[in-house]
């Protein structure tokens, strides 16, 4: 059991349930119901994602034997060259997966996974670290789309969306160790004001069921706003690293709120209630292990 928790710590398994509604705020972006493909897409993207996880830890051996001695790596409970092997088995299963998906899928898989890679090994501690944390987020929307509907273009403003949310995130997430500035945090609530502002649409005035299609939108950017807003302000306040862990990890979980209020932008109702409901599962399980 101790080694199965250390392996959930180092790939932070809680913060696996804001991944699935990337592809499926992709398929509902393209205006397709999700399917066998859509399935083979968001297993691609939980592997990316964990092998971003554990490649993450075993970049960060050095920092985190300092700032985080307890995370599995520096603590002895799981071998670096096992978290590298398995950043890259989970890696190559990815593109695998996007592979049976079809070749728009794995065309979008590929630069996933080189921005993942990239990130970890070199991107993270340069100026572009949140961008390219940002353009991961974003491609993997894209990689739903392509894989569903065969195109990605119709999907770029949902990309957009969620890439500007994950920028905001991430760069609070550089404070996280020691004391920073009120900066970050307040960016990061002017974006979460701003997207809220944007999610819901254009409701129209001319068809008939436009007031049900921008209610549902409207109801789930509320939720996202009213999950950040107030660790973002806290952070903001006191910009300390107990706050600002706070705050990222309320960031990474709004990430679910915002797929599903992306979801139902695009007209997918039960695709959005479908994935707001993991939001409760990652906060059940980010009780025991940390997200960030």
């Amino acid at each position: 059991m101790s080694r199965l928790r250390a392996w959930a710590e180092l790939l932070r398994l809680p913060a696996l349930f804001t991944v699935p509604g990337d592809g499926l705020a992709g398929a509902a972006a393209v205006a397709a119901r999700p399917d066998r493909r859509t399935a083979l897409a968001v297993g691609c993207s939980l592997c990316l994602y964990e092998a971003g996880m554990a490649l993450n830890d075993w970049a960060d051996q050095e920092e985190d034997a300092v700032e985080r001695p307890h995370r599995p790596l520096p603590s002895g409970r799981v071998r670096p060259a096992a978290a590298l092997a398995a950043a890259c088995a989970l890696t190559a299963a990815g593109l695998a997966l996007a592979a049976r998906a079809g070749r728009p899928a794995l065309a979008v898989a590929v630069p996933l996974a080189a921005t993942v890679w990239s990130y970890d090994l070199v991107l993270k501690r340069t100026p572009a670290g949140p961008g390219a944390m940002a353009v991961a987020r974003g491609l993997d929307l894209l990689l739903g789309a392509a894989a569903t509907g065969g195109r990605v273009r119709p999907a770029l403003p949902s990309a957009a969306l969620l890439s500007t949310h994950t920028l905001a995130v991430t760069a609070v997430s550089r404070q996280e160790t020691r004391d920073g500035t009120p900066l970050a945090p307040l960016a990061a609530l002017a974006a979460t004001a701003g997207l809220t502002r944007l999610l819901p649409g254009d409701p129209g005035r001319d068809r008939p069921s436009s007031f049900r299609r921008h209610f549902l939108p409207t109801a789930l950017a509320l939720n996202y706003a009213s999950a950040t807003a107030r660790p973002y302000l806290h952070a903001a306040l006191n910009p300390s690293p107990p706050l600002t862990q706070r705050a990222v990890g309320a960031g990474i979980r709004a990430t679910i709120p915002l797929q599903a209020a992306l979801a139902a932008r695009a007209g997918a109702g039960a695709t959005a209630l479908g994935t707001a409901a993991l939001a409760a599962l990652a906060r059940r399980f980010s009780k025991r292990v940390s997200v960030t």
